[in-house]
């Protein structure tokens, strides 16, 4: 199995972003992932999940 074949059975999820958050993502984008901005959403994501398990 590629490593990318597990990304093809997961579900698409969208979401709207204010600009405050856009600005978060922007902002640990550039400070931690070479300005990938796709990572820094996983961050956030990563962070809300884990407050959403408390």
């Amino acid at each position: 199995m590629d490593e990318g074949d597990g990304l093809a059975e997961m579900e698409t999820v969208t979401i709207e972003l204010d600009a405050e958050t856009l600005d978060e993502v922007d902002d640990i984008a550039f400070a931690d992932h070479r300005e990938n901005r796709a990572a820094a959403i996983r961050t956030l994501l990563d962070e809300w999940l884990k407050t959403k398990g408390e």
